[in-house]
């Protein structure tokens, strides 16, 4: 390498619509060298020559599915790069179809992948697509409920815990119901469906988990109390392991039937447990409607 140091090389992939061009311009704005579907070919000179230069933070390489050739040969310039030496992570970016179908919808742009308008179906071709590089990612960030400023936030402060680990991984706790689907950026699932449902309560129904009323209900009992001593006890042996992984987020997602009582109690009672502070907690359909078995 003559004598180049090795770089922080960031590959940021995913779906169309889902915030890579955000991403990149934020890694841009702070001294990242930037550069979107670069030929597999020139990566590893691309990374030597800006080594090289001793002057660049690092270097961040946007790629999507419209470059079939380059998501092909990919895999080989990644352990090329790591092989001699440099620091890489994949960072894939993912959202719902939903959101990213309200993305092109408010923005009035084709789809890459399906010009003549079929939106959905140059979704569902592009999550086909880009498969093998969801796979070998290192993180996978969902953004269907973030707003460009907190996709902002969230990639710099991912990238301060990167170069300090021994900051240990931010911690998110997120409540969810299984009739939406599973989240998608989810490290650790949890079932919150063995407790008895507030929702076949009357007085309770309509109330959120986060009322307390709802929380006593949830949380009052053995079984609760047993749930939320383990999975506690559980992380503070785990929570050491992730940091020495050099981990920086950690994304614990605890599910009921329609996100809205159990998962969500349980949520925030869990997030006052865990050995580390503070603790991101999220409640992903609370607020949503037709969760069959409420929640």
């Amino acid at each position: 390498m003559s004598g180049a140091g090795p770089l922080d090389v960031r590959v940021v992939t995913g779906l169309s619509g889902s915030g890579k061009s955000t991403a990149l311009r934020v890694l841009e704005d702070l001294g990242w060298f930037c550069v979107d579907n670069l030929p597999t070919l020139l990566v590893a000179n691309l990374v030597r020559i800006c080594a090289e230069r001793g002057d660049v933070r690092g270097v961040a390489l946007g790629i999507d599915a419209r470059e079939k050739s380059f998501l092909a040969g990919f895999p080989q310039a990644i352990e090329e790069l790591r092989a001699a030496g440099h620091k890489v992570e994949i960072l894939f970016l993912d959202a719902r179809d939903e959101a990213l179908l309200r993305r092109f919808s408010s923005t009035r742009r084709p789809h890459p992948l399906s010009p003549e308008g079929e939106v959905l179906a140059g979704v569902r071709s592009e999550r086909a697509e880009l498969a093998p590089m969801r796979a070998i990612a290192d993180r996978v960030l969902d953004t269907s409920d973030l707003t460009v400023h907190e996709l902002r936030r969230r990639i710099i402060d991912h990238l301060n815990r990167g170069a300090d680990p021994s900051r240990g991984p931010v911690v998110r706790v997120l409540s969810f119901g299984f009739t939406f689907g599973v989240p998608i950026d989810a490290d650790v699932v949890l079932d919150a469906r063995f407790l008895p449902n507030p929702y076949f309560i009357d007085e309770l129904r309509a109330l959120p988990g986060t009322d307390p009323r709802v929380a006593a209900f949830v949380t009052g009992g053995a079984e609760a109390t047993w749930f939320l001593d383990t999975v506690a006890a559980m992380f503070a042996r785990l929570l050491p392991h992730y940091v020495r992984d050099g981990r920086s987020y950690l994304t614990i997602a605890i599910g009921c039937t329609g996100g809205r009582h159990r998962s969500v109690a349980l949520a925030e009672a869990l997030a006052l447990r865990l050995p580390v502070q503070p603790v991101e907690v999220r409640h992903r359909d609370v607020e949503r409607e037709g969760g069959g078995g409420g929640g």
